[in-house]
This record gives structure tokens, C-alpha cells and sequence, in this order.
């Protein structure tokens, strides 16, 4: 019996407070024509394609201003010592977040928490303000993100800027 996976996708409320939109376990299909292989959606987002597989530099190298990589995309790994947080923050993207190790505690904007315990945990962060804590006292977390630009959220007709909170 594989380990349960869940998929936790943000959103906004009518106020344009950054919430928690889907907490739900992963259902893995069969895949056509492949006996003992199964895939389950994550997040399907439109637009693109990328050049990238027609260039061979290594895009590892290539200068990101910030988190986000106008014009492409930012695949990233995170590690968080014991009992650290980063700043609420918030960024003009959609972002992928895979829990790879350790335990992370995902804080959103409205005040909801939701603790990722399981390798394979997967954030679908888009546009919200939020920040990120190890709920450990001696382990390290380590998670991947890819971050994808996206136009800023508007909600009722306002736009939430990308910031960050102190």
C-alpha cells in the first residue's frame, strides 16, 4: 500500500484574504499502456511553451531577480531549519510546492494553518499571502517549488500586489 499524498490549493475569499480553497488526498489512475504505473493530477495551468529544450546551458545558472523568473520559470529547493518561518509574503505566481522532508506548516493571510507531514505533500500556491514554518525542534524540512509568473490576483476589482510582511 503506497502512503497517502495530499494536494492543498490556495485561493481568496471575497475580501481578498488568501485562503485554503482544497485539502484533499491524491487518487492515482492507471496509466494507458504503462502495467504498474499511476499518475494523479496535480495542477494543470494554461500557456506557454518554453524554449529551454532547445538551449544547452545549464539553466541551474541562470540569474533569478528575486523568486520569480519573468518570461520563464523558477524550479527551486527549500530547506528550513528547526523552527523557522519566512515573512507572510506574497508573489505574482503560481507555485508548485512539493514536501520532499521534514514537516512544514503553511500559514495563510486568513489565519488558517495546515501542517504537510508526509513526503509528497503538495502546495498549489496562487497569488496568496502566506508564510512557511518548520513546526520542528530538531529536524530540518526540505521542499521543491516551481514558480511560474502569473498576473497579480484581483479580487473585486483590486489587485493584490506582490509583497512582503515583516
Amino acid at each position: 500500500m503506497r502512503q497517502p499524498t495530499r494536494r492543498i490549493v490556495t485561493g481568496h475569499d471575497l475580501d481578498g484574504r488568501a485562503n485554503i480553497q482544497h485539502d484533499t488526498e491524491l487518487q492515482f489512475q492507471d496509466i494507458p499502456g504503462m502495467a504498474g504505473a499511476f499518475a494523479a493530477p496535480l495542477w494543470v495551468s494554461n500557456g506557454l511553451p518554453t524554449t529551454d529544450n532547445n538551449i544547452d546551458e545549464d539553466g541551474a545558472l541562470r540569474p533569478v531577480d528575486g523568486i520569480v523568473h519573468q518570461g520563464g520559470t523558477n524550479f527551486r529547493a527549500t530547506d528550513l531549519g528547526p523552527g523557522k518561518m519566512t515573512p507572510m509574503h506574497r508573489t505574482n505566481s503560481l507555485d508548485y510546492n512539493i514536501l520532499l522532508e521534514g514537516e512544514l506548516e503553511l500559514i495563510m493571510e486568513d489565519g488558517s494553518r495546515t501542517h504537510l507531514k508526509a513526503p509528497g505533500d503538495s502546495v498549489v500556491m496562487r497569488g496568496g499571502m502566506h508564510a512557511w514554518r518548520n513546526p520542528s525542534d530538531s529536524a530540518w524540512t526540505r521542499w521543491t517549488t516551481v514558480v511560474i509568473p502569473a498576473e497579480p490576483v484581483m479580487v473585486a476589482g483590486q489587485v493584490l500586489a506582490a509583497e512582503t510582511k515583516d
